[in-house]
């Protein structure tokens, strides 16, 4: 059965579509046909509609014209910025952002912006509009397009620097092409409608001619031919309607570091948006190479240059780079990889050596693109080793010293071969300065050894073509010895770096695993961020609509105006922002977002003591923040399980307050205004028996209000730390024999039995809180005991003071054994009603811990045989006693 439904793809990039501000595009094919113009006109026309329009920013040019049509349509007031003396006027994202209109308009998409503004380029700022949900018109001519700038330079000859990426165009929902025929545009330049005086000469005598014109009108239609077609696509795609698609191709570009990288990638770019695919740019960089300052420029630019075209940025580090990209090729499932080669790699290609050959030999079902070079620039072509000013002095240094071994040598000794002398030299300079300085000491060795012992001596001339043989014998193998140690060490160098990077991952991710504090979250973030870069970072989190600083290493207070916007670019957005960014680059940190599966909770910020950060460091940093991120959340999912179960046991404390409140409070309550009201409406016919026993039943049921009331306060005392504890050396025995006095007083008929030693047992407690932990102890087994026996004693063991009370009740439960000393719980009685508050063993269990001391229930055969409670405290030191 054939699958009729929509294309899920198609529909989801509806949905996003729809939750943002729709982009008009006016395009033109070259200045001066009309844009505009257009734009204006329409803009008025929707305005008699009804619909709430405003205009950012619209260049008029001094076109009388033009200017007529902005009569009447609201005109945002332009920001100011003074820059280097001079003050500039451009549009106002925050002014459009606050008036939120239906419509803006905003002319010349491609426009820089100030150096002190949000974004760098004026298309950033209609992003953020259309994610606000604003529509937005623009206006942008053929040559802007990131991906042609190339061919609209090879055409012209005139480089263009205002460029917007083709994402922005192929995202937005309608594209008009507003075009004229050449001859009409021409003739609009020398009637002055296009510019004025000498402009419109020049522009006519260079960029306005015939045939440049009419390439480039071929370019904005074919261009917008293009946009119309992917909008039928996803049209069908939406509605479920069958055709013959065309099969996905995935397109994979490698990026070097030089020139020719920017070209590749818009070649890359023009061929993916003509079979509408997806692609991706990636950077390759071996490990015992780093590359200098302005290589990693280069590639940083290239790498942003993709990335505004549309394409997945990736960069990886391999000994292997052919076999990288492959690998990688095939994982993505690419079809297409698209690389440089300059005609000035000849050499290396006659040897079958270069990147380009090799991915040729080893990709087998995938198309190779070979891009070649007329300016010498290439991807990857082959560059003679430089050699640092220390590795040629050491090569130096070395064969000197091997000269001078070998000469003295000579005068000592018959040796037959000196060479190994001068090959130790050559290793000598592969193990302690690396491959390029082995070389030199090779070529070095070669001259030494020819001009010192190769006859004729001290001459560079070789008699026997035997000895110039062994010579270049010797230089072959001393370079070919050198150069395989030089790569030993290098890769041992690497190797080292690799490890070091993934101890300090190890060493991050052990600290992170045991913070249990968010804080300490933090201190481990901006210690290991700062060490990655080798300078400051800094970590803000959100708290509402603040972000404050809640870390940072070295210790900062407060950050400049541009960092701070950088920084909360970067929390709300979700989005790098700062330093080498298309948001504020201006800013001096580096802000990543702090993301979590519950959003982004902040951003740190790093601030390189280098002027660029190398693919290793950054690769650190993401490490690092997607690590610290997980830790965070974690750090919140602990404090939040924290609060339920603190939450949890608040409602169960509540709910068994409640409960007790309602039974302890409610009978004894009851039982005293039953006992009152019968005093008052029969108290004059009772008998003085019957009025004694109402009375002592209201002086009973007061008595036992009270003793809640008073368990109830010292409990809370007791867990709030409002005990005030006066600890003397007491005589436990003393204690012991007050608490049992107190009892027997308030339970008439209760038996209860008094075991006391002969000698004093002391120790260091509070003495009115022991006696009140013992009286409780009495209390609850005269109510749980059923009227038994009851036996205390007292005994010192081992430095330590026992006290047991012992009942022969019912016993308790081996389930309850511990759950007796929470707070109000309650056993039931021989009724099988709850007894007591079920603060009275709980308050012991507080005393005996606020004494140092510990308590526990037993219940010799679980049921039948009576429950005993044992209180150990720490005893008094034999010099301590009194």
């Amino acid at each position: 059965m054939t699958d009729r439904r929509p294309s899920p793809d198609a529909l989801l990039g509806l949905a996003q579509r729809e939750r943002r501000g729709r982009l008009k595009i006016f395009l033109g094919a070259a200045p001066g046909v009309g844009k505009t113009y257009a734009m204006l006109q329409g803009a008025r026309r929707v305005k008699e509609e009804g619909r709430d329009v405003v205009i950012g920013i619209a260049e008029t040019h001094g076109r009388p014209e033009t200017a007529a049509l902005l009569d009447g349509l609201e005109v945002l007031p332009r920001r100011e910025w003074l820059y280097r003396g001079h003050q500039l006027r451009d549009f106002d994202i925050d002014a459009a952002l606050a008036r939120r209109p239906e419509l803006i308009v905003i002319d010349e998409l491609p426009h820089s912006n100030p150096p002190e503004a949000r974004h760098p380029k004026r298309y950033q700022d209609v992003e953020e509009l259309i994610a606000a949900g604003i529509d937005v018109w623009s206006a942008l001519n053929i040559q802007h397009i990131e991906s042609l700038a190339d061919v609209v330079s090879a055409i012209t000859g005139v480089k263009v620097r205002e460029l917007v990426p083709d994402i922005v165009v192929e995202r937005a929902d309608d594209v008009v092409l507003v075009d004229i025929t050449p001859d009409e545009l021409i003739q609009r330049l020398k009637a002055g409608k296009v510019y004025l005086g000498d402009n419109a000469r020049r522009a006519g005598d260079n960029f306005l001619q015939p045939g440049n014109l009419t390439a480039l009108r071929e370019l904005a239609l074919r261009r917008t031919a293009q946009r119309v077609d992917d909008q039928m696509i996803d049209y069908l795609r939406q509605k479920a309607i069958e055709g013959p698609w065309p099969t996905a191709e995935r397109i994979l570009v490698c990026v070097g570091a030089d020139v020719l990288a920017e070209q590749v990638v818009r070649a890359a770019a023009r061929l993916a948006n003509g079979l509408n695919a997806t692609w991706i740019a990636v950077h390759v960089n071996r490990p015992t190479q780093q590359p200098g300052p302005e290589e990693l420029k280069a590639v940083d630019a290239a790498l942003a240059l993709a990335e505004r075209l549309g394409a997945e940025v990736k960069r990886q580090s391999s000994s292997d780079i052919a076999e990288d990209v492959l690998h990688l090729a095939r994982r993505q499932n690419i079809t297409q990889i698209i690389v440089g080669r300059s005609k000035a790699g000849a050499l290396m290609r006659l040897l079958g050596r270069s990147f380009p050959d090799q991915l040729l030999r080893q990709a087998n079902g995938i198309a190779i693109h070979v891009l070649a070079g007329a300016d010498g620039g290439s991807a990857h072509r082959w560059k003679w080793p430089t050699v640092q000013r220390s590795g040629v002095l050491a090569a130096a240094l070395a064969v000197a010293v091997a000269t001078v071994a070998s000469l003295s040598l000579t005068q000592v000794l018959r040796l037959p071969n000196l060479s190994m002398i001068f090959l130790a030299a050559v290793l000598f300079c592969a193990v302690t300065q690396g491959r390029r300085s082995a070389v030199a000491a090779a070529f070095f060795s070669f001259l030494a050894y020819n001009f010192f012992f190769i006859e004729p001596r001290f001459t560079l001339t070789v008699a026997s073509a035997q000895e110039l043989l062994s010579l270049f014998i010797f230089l072959l193998v001393a370079v070919l010895t050198g150069g395989l140690a030089g790569r030993v060490r290098e890769q041992t160098v690497a190797a080292l770096a690799s490890v070091k990077r993934t101890q300090s991952l190890l060493d991050l991710s052990s600290k992170l695993s045991g913070a249990l504090l968010q804080d300490d979250v933090l201190w481990v973030l901006v210690t290991h961020a700062a060490a990655a870069v080798g300078g400051q970072s800094i970590v803000l989190l959100r708290h509402g609509d603040d972000l404050p600083i809640v870390a940072s290493m070295p210790p900062e207070d407060s950050l400049g105006t541009a960092d701070h916007a950088a920084a909360r670019w970067a929390a709300e957005r979700g989005e790098e922002a700062g330093w080498r960014t298309g948001t504020l680059p201006s800013a001096g940190f580096l802000f990543l977002p702090l993301r979590t599966p519950q959003g982004v909770i902040g951003a740190l910020g790093v601030k390189p003591n280098a002027e660029n950060l190398s693919n290793e460091n950054r690769r650190m940093i993401e490490a690092i923040v997607n690590q610290a991120s997980l830790a965070l959340e974690r750090t919140r999912l602990a404090g939040e399980a924290a609060d339920a179960r603190a939450t949890a046991e608040g409602e169960k404390l509540r709910s068994a307050l409640l409960s007790s409140v309602s039974h302890d409070l409610r009978t004894p309550l009851s039982s005293i205004v039953g006992s009152v009201t019968a005093l008052r409406t029969l108290g004059g016919r009772m008998q003085p028996a019957e009025r004694d026993d109402l009375l002592l039943n209201i002086e009973e049921e007061a008595t036992r209000l009270s003793r809640f009331v008073t368990n109830l306060l010292d409990m809370t005392k007791l867990e709030s730390g409002g005990v005030n504890i006066r600890r003397s050396n007491s005589d436990i025995r003393e204690l012991a024999a007050a608490a049992v006095g107190r009892a027997r007083a308030m339970m008439a008929g209760q038996e209860i039995a008094l075991e006391l030693p002969e000698v004093p047992v002391l120790a260091a407690v509070d003495p009115a809180l022991i006696e009140q932990m013992v009286f409780n102890l009495l209390d609850n087994a005269h109510k749980y005991g059923g009227g038994a026996p009851i036996r205390v004693r007292v005994d010192g063991r081992d430095g330590r003071t026992v006290l047991i009370v012992e009942d022969q009740g019912p016993g308790i439960a081996k389930g309850d054994l511990e759950k007796v000393f929470e707070k109000f719980y309650r056993v039931r009685d021989g009724d099988g009603r709850p007894a007591g508050t079920g603060l009275g063993l709980a308050i012991c269990r507080a005393i005996a811990e606020a004494m140092g001391g510990t308590i526990r229930a037993e219940s010799p055969a679980a049921m039948g045989q009576g429950a005993r409670f044992v209180v150990e405290l720490p005893g008094v030191v034999s010099g301590d006693a009194p």
